[in-house]
């Protein structure tokens, strides 16, 4: 039986269909205390399946019969791809079956930052609600705004097509190329991140980490946005200087952000960030959810599969290694 290794913590279903075909190393999750066993079961290791592993040329050097690796995530940033077909390793992720539940994510967001939910959840629940609440304690309005989406992908079109049919939003894109299906179902219009920023009462980031979209989100960016507009982030930390975004919040440049994602994870108490009332933050949950997660790990675990016994895996990476 070829030997894998899960080193994330995945359903024990999944887990029970794994040990049927393969010998089956697994983490819960990879700690400075079972790194060095790791290390040394991977050496015999035919394929490993989990998430946020660098798998690069010093961990490949490492893993003479690694045949595949497989996220049990959309995002790969983790992979160094050039290495990987190098290498001759097959990669995979798990795109999809999360839209949805991301695309949600996202909306619980939007609505959190422009209707202050959290910050009045707070007053409530802290005895401070005496009176009727006075306009300095109003948000402003979801519906028939202008949400701008940067990335265009499965995740932004799930949450146009929330915002264009749910909240009679107007939708703005910028996209590394046009979507022509979003401009015809949902009245999607192409824009300059320029034009998109200037415009849009709520700015959504949902690009993949690039070399292109680090630092995507920076001073100047956020001096283009509305005062009252607002910024939520379900891209990766990496595409926004936090520091520029602190200071734009707690200057009255933009009027609050909503953050699934952070620079460093999980983010240090003592961010400068977590003090400021008019920041949702959650611990990069787009996708957590029982049941999208164990659609993940399903799909991983069925790539891994397939790739192992001969089969092409349902959602490869870097199909080319096997052309």
């Amino acid at each position: 039986m070829p030997k894998v290794i899960v080193y994330s913590r995945v359903p024990e279903d999944v887990l029970a269909c794994l040990k049927e075909t393969f010998e089956v190393t697994y983490y819960e999750k990879l700690t400075d205390d079972n790194y060095s066993e790791f290390m040394k079961e991977l050496t015999e290791a035919e394929g490993v399946l989990g998430s946020g592993l660098k798998v690069d040329r010093e961990l490949l050097e490492k893993a003479p019969k690694l045949s595949v690796v497989c996220n049990t995530t959309v995002g790969y940033d983790n992979l160094v791809l050039n290495d990987l077909n190098e290498f001759g390793v097959l990669a995979t992720n798990t795109p999809e079956v999360l839209d949805d539940t991301v695309a949600d994510t996202m909306m619980s967001l939007i609505l959190a930052t422009r209707r202050r939910i959290v910050e009045l959840d707070y007053l409530v629940k802290s005895g401070d609600w005496k009176a009727s609440v006075t306009p300095d304690l109003f948000g402003y309005d979801v519906h028939h705004k202008k949400l701008g989406i940067i990335g265009m992908g499965r995740v932004g079109q799930t949450l146009a097509k929330r915002a264009a049919a749910g909240f009679d939003m107007e939708i703005l894109y910028h996209n590394r190329s046009r979507n022509q299906w979003a401009e015809d179902t949902y009245g999607a219009t192409y824009c300059s991140l320029e034009e998109l920023l200037n415009e849009s009462d709520i700015v959504c980031l949902l690009t993949p980490l690039t070399k292109e979209t680090r630092d995507l989100m920076g001073k100047e960016q956020f001096s283009l946005m509305k005062k009252d507009a607002v910024f939520v982030n379900g891209s990766r930390g990496q595409t926004v200087d936090e520091e520029a975004l602190f200071h734009a919040l707690e200057n009255g440049e933009i009027y609050a952000a909503g953050l699934d994602v952070f620079r460093e994870e999980p983010v240090p108490a003592d961010h400068p960030l977590l003090k400021l009332k008019n920041v949702v933050s959650l611990p990069h949950i787009g996708s957590a959810t029982l049941e999208t997660r164990n659609k993940m790990a399903k799909l991983a675990a069925d790539n891994l599969v397939a790739t192992l016994t001969g089969k092409d895996p349902l959602t490869p990476i870097n199909p080319e290694v096997r052309s």
